[in-house]
């Protein structure tokens, strides 16, 4: 008995210890981006504007401020041959595998992303992938940021969309899951004060049946964004979630 206690400890502690060194980024509520954070709400450019890109300018950015581009993927990412393994019960158009090549690059031959009107949305427009609330959005910024954050769904499933954080190299720092339904803000930071964001990428790990878009999207260094949460989010928590995600049935949303 004193053997299996002692094992059962040894992998707890095991099970800790890779938790804490997979640990790179904190979940941010969206009260942490402080009014000098860049926003982007989508309604600066026009309707069926496709893979835009906000300089400074056109969002209202200061000095030192990023470039952000958007479009459907990373150099390095595809879409899944086998969805139904890798994202079980989600739309195949919207499962995306691989790792981002270094420097982190968007792919041109991704699907595209796009501004259009969302119903579900009170803030609309919103920029979604392709097809229309069914299609990965990856974002890509000038200069490394703190924190990074956005209005996603419409969720019908808890659980099923995630955004992820990219360095500069593309190594994974880690994800944030929608945790309900509706029109969720799904942030994160760094889990140390540094800048080390270079892009983040919002795709379904599960059975999604409304879809989903984003807007608001929320940006900064360190002084823009504040921490408003100290639980660690591990890299490999993702995963998990994928594994764990049921089936669904997917269903037009009216634009």
């Amino acid at each position: 008995m004193k053997h299996l206690q002692r094992g059962a400890l040894a992998a707890a502690a095991l099970m800790a210890s890779a938790a804490v060194a997979q640990a790179g980024i904190l979940r941010v509520s969206e009260a942490g981006f402080t009014a000098a954070a860049g926003l982007i709400t989508f309604s600066e450019f026009s309707l069926g504007t496709v893979n835009p890109t906000y300089a400074p300018g056109d969002y209202g950015g200061g000095v030192g401020a990023p470039t952000v581009d958007f479009d459907g993927y990373f150099v390095g990412q595809s879409l899944s041959a086998t969805p139904a393994v890798d994202c079980p019960g989600a739309a195949a158009t919207a499962c995306v595998v691989g790792s981002p090549t270094g420097p982190l690059t968007l792919d041109a031959a991704a699907p595209d992303v796009s501004i259009v009107s969302d119903g579900a949305n009170p803030t609309s427009p919103v920029l979604s992938g392709s097809p229309t609330f069914n299609g990965p959005i990856a974002v890509l910024f000038s200069t490394d940021q703190y924190g990074v954050g956005f209005d996603a769904g419409f969720f019908d499933d808890v659980g099923s969309t995630a955004i992820t954080a990219f360095d500069r190299s593309g190594n994974l720092l880690g994800s944030v899951s929608n945790e309900g339904t509706g029109i969720e803000f799904l942030g994160l930071i760094n889990d140390n004060p540094t800048a080390v964001i270079a892009g983040v990428f919002l795709d379904l790990i599960g059975a999604e049946s409304a879809g989903f878009a984003i807007d608001n999207l929320r940006f900064g260094v360190v002084g823009e964004v504040v921490e408003t949460s100290d639980v660690p989010v591990p890299a490999a928590l993702p995963l998990l979630a994928v594994s764990l995600a049921g089936f669904g049935l997917l269903r037009r949303r009216a634009a």
